[in-house]
């Protein structure tokens, strides 16, 4: 009897074995959303102090196709870390700026939102704010992947009515962002894909 249980627990072990790579992949996948806008009045760039590089490279690159004349670049108010060149802890808004500039992204056409944002929702109602002083009718805003989906839910919860278009690219996965294949293997990917699907029931239930 012991026998014929062991054999059975090894069973389901191996069917989970099997099982959890794909299921994990498609959990990840189903995390990144793209509501593409062809021209808009401005690209932004969400704060995320782990994914700028992801995030500036995506805005630099629909940059120089001329999907929007300039940049936006939201503040979390985050320190990176130690610059010999500057002596100093550069903000990581800072720290995008460079890199955009330094992927071509000319200095006069990157814009901030000083004001620190302390979460996705703070970011689109300061955004919102901002776009309709300055009279847009269209941003696309660029997050890193797995925040995608719950990045285009508040928007278009905050936006709505508002006679913005909100488009959303999602940086692609694998320079900073763990891959959609393997996430489940560093803590960092289960903060960035689990995680990611607490704060989308959390945002349901809040907002």
């Amino acid at each position: 009897m012991k026998h014929l249980t062991k054999r059975r627990a090894l069973k389901v072990l191996l069917l989970l074995a099997l099982l959890w790579p794909p299921a994990a992949w498609a959990a990840a996948k189903g995390l990144i959303v793209h509501s593409e806008v062809a021209h808009a009045d401005a690209i932004v760039v969400l704060a995320g102090s782990s994914t700028y590089l992801e995030r500036a490279g995506t805005a630099a690159k629909l940059f120089a196709e001329g999907r929007a004349p300039l940049i936006l670049l939201t503040n979390d108010n985050v320190r990176s870390g130690w610059s010999v060149e500057q002596q100093r802890n550069p903000l990581f808004i800072e720290r995008a700026a460079e890199e955009l500039a330094a992927r071509g992204v000319n200095r006069t056409s990157i814009e901030f939102i000083r004001s620190p944002v302390n979460s996705t929702y703070d970011e689109a109602l300061h955004l919102r704010d901002y776009a309709q002083s300055h009279g847009w009718h269209s941003i696309i805003v660029v997050t890193s992947a797995y925040q995608s989906r719950r990045a285009r839910w508040t928007m278009a919860r905050v936006f709505q009515d508002r006679g913005v278009m909100v488009g959303i690219d999602a940086a692609p996965p694998g320079e900073q962002s763990p891959s959609p294949a393997g996430w489940w293997c560093s803590s960092a990917g289960w903060k960035s894909v689990a995680g990611e699907y607490v704060k989308m029931i959390y945002y349901r239930l809040k907002y």
